[in-house]
């Protein structure tokens, strides 16, 4: 098949979005490539369809068990032969995907930075052809970066480990010019194709909200989006238990997410969350890197986040289907004074010389300019949208129409067109009721069957026949023999 092929066949779709054919055609041509694309872009599917085209097994870097759980799942649910190993898989589940992929069973394998350089890893992959290493949330071999890992540096050595080199591809939601840098140099990518295409996601709403009381205005906002998944950060432990505490008295379906919990009940909640059993996350930022959820409508800072890298990567969990979401900052003047004692407490380190002394100095400086940075953006009466774009080095022009600062500039009669076409809600519920009935059945969450995008598309046009159905933006062959005939059905009731 070529790459048009797979992309219709187990992806559903028509055409390429902006920058994912260039870097495909490069994997396909045998050469490194470094997409920066914001979240909800396609990033992975730069590195899945020519794993699909191409001889041999695609290994997938990435740094959470969560990201690589949603991934397979989903892959696998489309047709495409993937697998994971991490430390959730029991030593007998472990040693049989081991044995799969040993005989070629699997074409992409998704696989933690840590298990790289382990002895039965590297038996593994001596004995299989890995034609390419993609290198997911690659922001995190920068130190420079806000997610660093360590285990990233090893990437290397384990490409010089493999028998021949593959190609190296890297891929982020969030890079500064700097971090990019870093990701060429530390990974070593050779002579890369480097694709950014921009950092702006029109359907994001961003709003900054300065009120006297941040929980009545959470309370508006989770009231709003009443039957909607959502994400609530906050920036302490005792925050997240306050606010999940409140938001469950009040009659919400929440739960909580960080690093103080037992490893298993963040497991635990972390699949409430995916499945839909609650609705809304309150969590710290131990919570989200990698999440796949692609319906998440709306995301509430609690408390001002630490720098821009991590409120548009926090924010930009919302939309990722592509569909219209919120996010919306609360904001003190406390939360720049709460932000300064982490910082400080963060770069703590008791025994030290006096280059390292020096190090940490100048990094905790870069954390209080980006802080700066961050609280700039609460303080702003100009595009909140255009601010974020230029921090990241995008030359644009003033103003979007989507954000808090610009809606009120503009008119009525703007506003109206900026609109998204309105659907109909009674199907539309209909479609989301089927949906999960068969996912409970199926034990996956709600948008491994259809996301909220392709559901919004069948909506609007109506397919009457399997033909038809195919059309639809997010619908594969095996997606159409599998759940078409009741999703027909339902349509073809529902028709005028």
């Amino acid at each position: 098949m070529d790459k048009y092929e797979v992309l219709n066949r187990y992806f559903g779709y028509h055409s390429f979005r902006e920058g994912q054919e260039q870097i495909v055609d490069t994997i396909l041509l045998g050469k490194d490539a470094l997409g920066i694309m914001p979240t909800g872009a396609g990033k992975s599917l730069c590195f899945q369809v020519p794993s699909m085209v191409m001889e041999g097994i695609t290994l997938v870097i990435s740094p959470l068990v969560s990201l690589m759980k949603d991934q397979v799942t989903s892959l696998v649910a489309a047709g495409v032969p993937a697998a994971f190993f991490n430390s959730s898989l029991t030593e007998r589940q472990y040693l049989k995907a081991l044995e799969f992929a040993t005989v070629g069973k699997y074409k992409i394998i998704y696989v933690a930075p840590e298990r790289l350089l382990t002895a039965r890893f590297q038996s593994f992959v001596q004995k299989v052809n890995i034609t390419m290493v993609a290198v997911d949330e690659a922001h995190c071999v920068s130190q420079w970066g806000q997610d660093f890992r360590p285990s990233y540096l090893d990437i290397p050595q384990f490409v010089d480990t493999l028998r021949k080199r593959p190609i190296i591809t890297a891929f982020t939601a969030t890079a500064t010019a700097r971090v990019k840098d870093d990701i060429v140099k530390m990974l070593r990518l050779n002579a890369p194709l480097q694709v950014v295409t921009g950092f702006d996601r029109k359907n994001l709403y961003y709003e900054v909200r300065k009120k006297q009381s941040k929980k009545n205005e959470l309370m508006d906002i989770v009231r709003e989006h009443r039957n909607e998944s959502g994400i609530i950060y906050c920036t302490t432990r005792k925050k997240v238990e306050e606010v999940c505490n409140l938001l469950n008295q009040e009659g919400f379906k929440a739960t909580r997410y960080h690093a103080g919990l037992e490893i298993q009940e963040r497991k635990e909640n972390q699949e409430k969350f995916i499945y839909d059993k609650a609705n809304i996350m309150v969590a710290t930022n131990a919570f989200g890197m990698g999440i796949d959820k692609s319906d998440v409508r709306f995301v509430v800072h609690y408390n001002m986040p630490k720098d821009i890298e991590s409120y548009y990567q926090e924010a930009g969990r919302a939309g990722r289907d592509g569909e219209s979401a919120q996010c919306i900052l609360l904001y003190s003047s406390n939360d720049v004074a709460t932000n300064k004692f982490l910082i400080e407490n963060s770069r703590q380190n008791n025994v030290m010389g006096v280059e390292e002394e020096k190090a940490r100095q100048k990094m905790m400086a870069e954390d209080f300019r980006r802080l700066e940075q961050m609280n700039f953006y609460c303080q702003t009466t100009e595009c909140l949208r255009t601010y974020v774009l230029r921090y990241f080095g995008e030359n644009v022009n003033e103003g979007c129409g989507n954000c808090s600062n610009c809606y009120e500039k503009i008119t009525k009669e703007e506003r109206k067109k900026r609109m998204i076409a309105s659907l109909d809600g009674d199907l539309l519920a209909e479609l989301k009721r089927i949906r999960k009935k068969i996912a409970t059945v199926q034990g996956v969450p709600a948008f491994v069957v259809f996301s909220d995008a392709t559901l919004y598309d069948m909506c609007r046009k109506m397919p009457k026949n399997d033909e038809e159905f195919l059309e639809v933006s997010g619908v594969g062959y095996k997606k159409l023999q599998q759940y078409g005939s009741e999703f027909l059905k339902v349509i073809n009731e529902t028709r005028p």
